[in-house]
């Protein structure tokens, strides 16, 4: 028998995807023993799967496909798009790569002139380029059919000459150790974004916070910035603050 708390754990697990037995107990107000009993109880039924610290939904580990997450948490990462917008001057070169907050990013800065853009992810390429006199540059490789990316060594190769004012990732998760993805070759990708930009910023909604990945991009002494709709825990921003990054909270616009 499935109980009301278990019925809210997979609610939360269906809303944010994967998550540590901590976020859960957080979440729903419980002890960390109480959510491993809990999710003992429906690792055993099949409804979750436990893997590397983190619990998810039966067929569902790992990240969504790439137009279910432009709707998940879309207001946040709206307002996250903006408040990273607004740092980015006319005429800057920046590089992003595949995500749906970096997505977001892009069609905020419709409204800038004469940019010069680095990326892997055809959306932002076709958003950005031919408009407002920017100049956008696509890494080639094998093109991921649910995201559009470019992946792999030919990308790699591609962006590693390029030096930019603005490098920017988004995350699959973040926890107090850094930043992870799910997926080794959108990791390498985002790895390399870092190495090529004079200012490293992350952009991720709250929602991934407490999430632990498969892979590990960086930790944070090699990010210089990250922009967010929440607050982390206490934990993330004792880490993020230790290795001196500089935390921006995006202000929630009603007009979303």
């Amino acid at each position: 028998m499935l109980t009301k708390r278990h019925g809210a754990i997979l609610k939360l697990l269906e809303r944010q995807g994967s998550l540590s037995v901590t976020a859960l107990a957080q979440g729903l107000d419980v002890s960390a023993e109480t959510i491993r009993r809990d999710i003992r109880t429906l690792a055993d039924a099949g409804a979750v799967i436990r893997v590397h610290g983190a619990v998810g939904l039966a067929g569902q580990i790992g990240e969504a496909p790439f137009e279910r997450r432009m709707r998940e948490n879309a207001g946040a990462k709206r307002s996250i798009a903006r408040a990273m917008a607004d740092n980015i001057a006319d005429g800057d070169s920046l590089m992003l790569d595949t995500g749906t907050t970096t997505s977001f990013l892009a069609r905020e800065l419709l409204g800038h002139r004469r940019l010069t853009v680095v990326t892997n992810s055809s959306d932002i390429a076709r958003t950005l380029a031919t408009v407002n006199g920017n100049r956008v540059f696509m890494a080639g490789g094998e093109l991921r059919g649910d995201s559009g990316a470019a992946l792999g060594a030919s990308a790699l190769d591609f962006i590693r000459p390029f030096a930019v004012q603005h490098a920017i990732i988004s995350a699959g998760a973040v926890d107090a150790s850094g930043v992870m993805d799910f997926d080794l070759h959108e990791a390498e990708f985002a790895r390399a974004v870092l190495a090529c930009g004079e200012c490293r910023t992350v952009v991720t909604d709250a929602s991934k916070f407490g999430r632990r990945g498969f892979i590990r991009v960086v930790g944070f002494d090699r990010i210089d910035a990250m922009v967010t709709d929440a607050a982390p825990a206490p934990d993330i921003a004792a880490a993020l603050a230790a290795s001196e990054v500089r935390l921006t909270l995006a202000p929630q616009d009603h007009r979303q």
